[in-house]
């Protein structure tokens, strides 16, 4: 089967500090309570309560991911790329706190007791699992089974793919991908490009326009982090740590080590930022929102590129990203960190080796040797914040795509022996394998030993 996914259900605008944990769900309390307009009026009438039961991992680190938060901010009617951070900041279902769910006629008083956190397994085909469900006095008005797939994708039962255009250049591994571009001679972001528009039916300045705006995005979380001091919210009481370590670069001159702690000064900025539960782009994933951005914004402040040279490189890094989802997983609670920080280290290997002019070919050798540095990475966040260990992988993930390019750029690509689909597969069968206390749960790893 094809990659028919557009870079904007890939490259996700919202809050973090969770993709599959706060933007999924904010979207599914957004879709639920649009179905809810579609009930007649007279039995909406009755309704008495909106219930929402959690399932996974989804109820196993909910709490410390923001997930209750999340989905009221979706039933409230908020979508994550329209949901300003002050609106997120300034909501709690903490304690006796009380809202109103507007419905058709009506106001549905909400609370934290509405949210149920179960312990119970749920017969479904995703480990993050929601029911969402609108009671009357006489019995369920309307009941939707979600599941939060990564990467703030989201199915539910019944789900049927939407429409879609198909790709005029089919491929579903770099393989296929190869031989697409060697076959009509042309470069990976023009066989992107002419995808995406086929996919979505957009014209080409309006998608230029929009990834555009999600480097914008990038560059901001990455400013806004700098800027910030103080701590991170939650119990851990973890201290902001981007502010400093760019003070720190900027005293360095023009030594070596100013470039590299810069880099990790950037990619605290966006995972801190994210960890806030600020707006970041999932790329591929909130959890992973500081690697990528950290690249680029490297290369616009350090190697100079312009905004072409980096909207290209960006769909190059998209192009990895898709093979990794579309053959295993980019979510933490199917296959643990390798999906999220290993794809996103990836992702930026590419992108890096792309803007220096490197081949296909040397991309993909790159975004190999990036994700086999991170295989078999548990995801085992703290107390289930997306802070420690999240935060300085996101960092290490930025300087293992940078290493990962210069070893790919510096070598003869006939030498590599692993393709980039060989890595994918392996990435899948390890997560196949791994316990699930080491997948989102905060059961094994250091959230035991912490």
């Amino acid at each position: 089967m094809a990659i028919d996914t557009s870079f904007f259900e890939f490259l996700k605008i919202g809050p973090g500090p969770s993709s599959s944990h706060t933007i999924g769900p904010m979207k599914a309390g957004y879709d639920f309570i649009s179905a809810v307009g579609n009930i007649a009026a007279a039995d909406l009438s009755t309704a008495v309560s909106i219930d929402v039961t959690l399932y996974g991992s989804l109820a196993a680190t909910g709490k410390g991911h923001g997930t209750d938060r999340a989905i009221l901010a979706g039933l409230l009617g908020m979508h994550p790329e329209a949901c300003p951070s002050e609106f997120l900041d300034n909501l709690s279902l903490g304690g006796k706190d009380i809202f109103k769910i507007p419905l058709p006629g009506k106001e549905m008083p909400f609370k934290s007791t509405n949210i149920v956190f179960s312990k119970d397994s749920c017969d479904s085909p995703f480990s993050n699992t929601m029911v969402m469900r609108l009671s009357g006095k006489n019995g369920v008005l309307l009941e939707k089974e979600y599941y939060s797939i990564g990467g703030g994708f989201i199915q539910w039962k019944g789900w049927e793919p939407p429409e879609k255009g198909a790709p005029v250049y089919a491929y579903s591994n770099t393989v296929e991908l190869q031989k697409q571009l060697k076959k009509h001679r042309l470069t990976l972001p023009e066989l992107m490009m002419r995808n995406e528009q086929a996919i979505t039916g957009a014209d080409e300045e309006t998608i230029k326009r929009k990834l555009d705006a999600v480097v914008a995005v990038m560059q901001d979380s990455v400013k806004r982090g700098l800027a910030t001091e103080g701590y991170l919210p939650g119990p851990i009481g973890l201290h902001r740590k981007a502010s400093i370590l760019w003070q720190r670069a900027k005293k360095m001159g023009k030594s070596a080590d100013r470039f590299m702690i810069s880099m990790c000064a950037y990619a605290f900025a966006a995972s801190e930022e994210n960890a806030a539960g600020h707006i970041v782009v999932t790329a591929p994933t909130c959890g992973s929102a500081g690697v990528v951005p950290s690249i680029v914004r490297m290369m616009s402040h350090h190697h100079k590129h312009n905004q072409n040279a980096i909207r290209d490189a960006l769909i190059a890094a998209i192009a990895i990203g898709f093979i990794a989802k579309h053959n295993a997983s980019i979510s933490g609670a199917e296959v643990g960190c390798q999906g999220e920080i290993g794809v996103a280290s990836s992702m930026a290997a590419a992108l890096l080796a792309y803007a220096g002019g490197a081949p296909f070919e040397i991309a993909e050798n790159a975004a190999e040797t990036a994700l086999e540095q991170h295989m078999g990475m548990t995801c085992d966040p703290v107390k289930g914040y997306v802070q420690i260990p999240c935060i300085e992988r996101n960092a290490m993930g930025a300087v293992k795509a940078y290493v990962s390019y210069l070893i790919a750029a510096g070598g003869i690509p006939e030498w590599h022996v692993v393709n980039f689909d060989k890595a994918v597969k392996a990435m899948s069968l390890t997560g196949r394998d791994m316990s699930a206390k080491y997948k989102e749960t905060s059961e094994g790893g250091l959230a035991q030993c912490c």
